[in-house]
């Protein structure tokens, strides 16, 4: 990967859009970069998202270019099903180590699926938020890189069965793969490590219900590849809506829960109102918000969703969901701020706008690196040690040109740390 005209070598650790526009730029500017994602596949969030701001675009529009970038590029090195395991430093050098999990496929598969065909075991599908399963071995996504099966070590036999070795005609599936642990010195590191949403199941009167989802999920319901082709549809039978509540805040800006605002929230529900509107013209859409916020030009997008009549913009937070007999359909208490009075809808399906938890160190077991943390829990970028750097939202919340304006920053600062190293 390195010549002899590398600037320096930059480790991106995460390869959702921020990480992956870091390590673009770190490469476009003359850097060596080793990108390591922990997932099976590069794409972050943004590739489980049917559309997103500010032009409303599926993820292939944004992604595709990039992804063929990564794979062209003589500079970049990728590492999936990789964590960092350790990071010591030395003399402005950065010394990681990385854990590599075994794909158990290796690079001659082409993705033909006579593996899945014959695969007898499944698992929940965590790309469509377990709204599905897949086979123990599948394929992450249409749009996955790198483009090759993985095999779910949690739900394969192993050898034990062994029906995909078997019907593979390109010898591409190993059950024998191990972990691999190894170590890279590098002059700066780029922390990308995004986001994960809120459990919003622990929020006290909410509740947990057949037809109540995430804003998450909620993408992946209107996705043409999500697990009804792209048809809202109520996840207890399957049947169309005819209404449906947006609960903002489920667990954010609660002393409980999330004391922060995740600043994306209302404009991704109102955002998904407009999915809704697009397959049911005569639904009645009802959004429960504290605050709503929609920073800049998409004001202009709050002032056109408002011209919708049957689009219901209610100031007040909810305080409890219950379900309605046997109809499946879910009653929804709030309090009207505005008009001063309690009221309780029955909706066919209720959406949760849960909130960003940052994906670094989540888990309380988790190692820190030694990296501060604001009491959010994201990284401090004013406290970082030298020559690491946080990006996206690693960082804050943020949307996802805000994520890719703070890539190109965090590179270009990993840029100049590499060449102040070199001078050194």
């Amino acid at each position: 990967m390195s010549g002899a005209d590398s600037r320096g070598t930059v480790m991106v650790v995460g390869g959702g859009i921020t990480g992956i526009t870091a390590a673009i730029e770190a490469s476009e500017a003359g850097c060596d970069v080793i990108l390591v994602e922990r997932g099976a596949y590069l794409g972050g969030r943004v590739a489980q998202t049917h559309q997103y701001f500010p032009k409303l675009c599926p993820p292939v529009c944004g992604l595709e270019i990039n992804l063929r970038r990564i794979r062209t590029s003589k500079h970049i090195r990728c590492l999936t099903l990789t964590e960092v395991a350790d990071v010591q430093t030395h003399d402005g050098r950065q010394r990681i180590t990385v854990e590599q999990q075994p794909r158990f496929v290796n690079e001659r598969c082409t993705a033909c699926g006579d593996c899945v065909a014959v695969c007898p075991e499944s698992r929940s599908d965590s790309f469509n938020y377990g709204m599905g399963t897949t086979r123990a071995i599948y394929l992450p996504t249409d749009l996955a890189w790198p483009f090759r099966h993985t095999i779910d070590p949690a739900a394969c036999p192993g050898e034990r069965c062994g029906k995909c070795v078997a019907a593979c005609p390109y010898g591409a599936i190993d059950l024998k793969m191990a972990p691999l642990r190894r170590e890279f010195e590098v002059q700066a590191v780029v922390w990308a490590t995004g986001w994960d949403p809120f459990d919003a199941s622990v929020v006290e009167g909410l509740g947990v219900h057949a037809n109540m989802i995430s804003n998450v999920q909620m993408e992946r319901l209107a996705a043409p590849t999500g697990p009804t082709k792209g048809r809202i549809l109520r996840t207890s039978d399957g049947k169309d809506i005819e209404s449906i509540a947006f609960v903002q805040c489920a667990g954010s800006r609660d002393e409980n829960h999330l004391k922060h605002c995740s600043s994306v929230c209302c404009m991704a529900s109102l955002k998904q109102a407009r999915y809704v509107r697009a397959q049911y013209p005569d639904a009645h859409i009802y959004i429960y918000y504290i605050d709503l916020r929609s920073p800049g030009r998409q004001e202009l997008f709050l002032a056109e969703s408002q011209k919708d009549a049957k689009l219901h913009l209610i100031k007040g937070k909810v305080a409890k969901v219950t379900e309605e007999g046997t109809s499946g359909d879910l009653v929804v208490e709030a309090e009207d701020v505005l008009a001063g009075r309690l009221i309780r809808q029955q909706v066919s399906l209720v959406v949760l706008a849960t909130g960003m938890v940052p994906a670094f160190g989540k888990d309380a077991a988790s190692p820190s690196f030694g990296l501060s943390r604001d009491p959010h829990g994201f990284l401090s970028s004013a406290q970082l040690p030298p020559g690491h750097f946080a990006a996206g939202c690693a960082r804050q919340p943020m949307d996802v040109a805000s994520c890719v304006r703070d890539a190109t920053s965090a590179a270009l600062k990993a840029f100049q740390s590499c060449a102040g190293s070199h001078r050194g």
